[in-house]
């Protein structure tokens, strides 16, 4: 028997999909709220579960922000009217002001745009986007060796307050 509590409520608010591995090779600037516009297959596939944006990434075409590389895995019963196409182009939804700044910094200062989740707000599927730089590879090292220290403190500590 699964003792996991799920919530009853699909578009409660809760986190669809995360992006552990842009945390890992990517530091951040800043983070920005886009919507997406998705088809009626891909919904349901999201309300299945069945999001990944592990490979994702933002473009600037004509003026407009697009997600690449998000894969929606189809269901059966759902498309089968329709070819979908799960990892087509979709388009990111913010204000034109948004736009405008991000793809400054994406052209002049060559950051990366990366989503770091997909999440439920209200009815709508929204993509927390990041603004990024790549890490290099000593960078990696010091992060590493920075959450294996505050791991090791945390484990240091609480065995100090239990003795104590």
């Amino acid at each position: 028997m699964n003792t996991k509590k799920h919530k009853d409520k699909p578009n409660g608010g809760g986190t669809i999909a995360l992006n552990k591995r842009a945390r890992h090779e990517y530091s951040f600037e800043e983070k920005y709220e886009a919507g997406l516009a998705l088809q009626g297959w891909e919904l349901k596939s999201i309300r299945a579960g069945r999001a990944n944006i592990g490979d994702a990434y933002a473009v600037v075409l004509q003026g407009e922000l697009f997600l690449v590389g998000a894969q929606f895995t189809p269901l059966i019963q759902a498309s089968s009217h329709v070819v979908a196409n799960d990892r087509r182009t979709r388009k990111l939804l913010l204000h034109r002001h948004e736009i405008d700044v991000l793809i400054g910094r994406v052209q002049r200062d060559g950051f990366t745009l990366i989503p770091t989740a997909l999440y439920w707000k209200g009815n709508k599927v929204k993509a927390e986007l990041a603004l990024a730089k790549g890490k290099q590879a000593h960078d990696k090292r010091d992060a590493s060796k920075e959450r294996d220290w505050n791991r090791e403190k945390q484990r240091l500590l609480r065995q100090h307050n239990k003795d104590a």
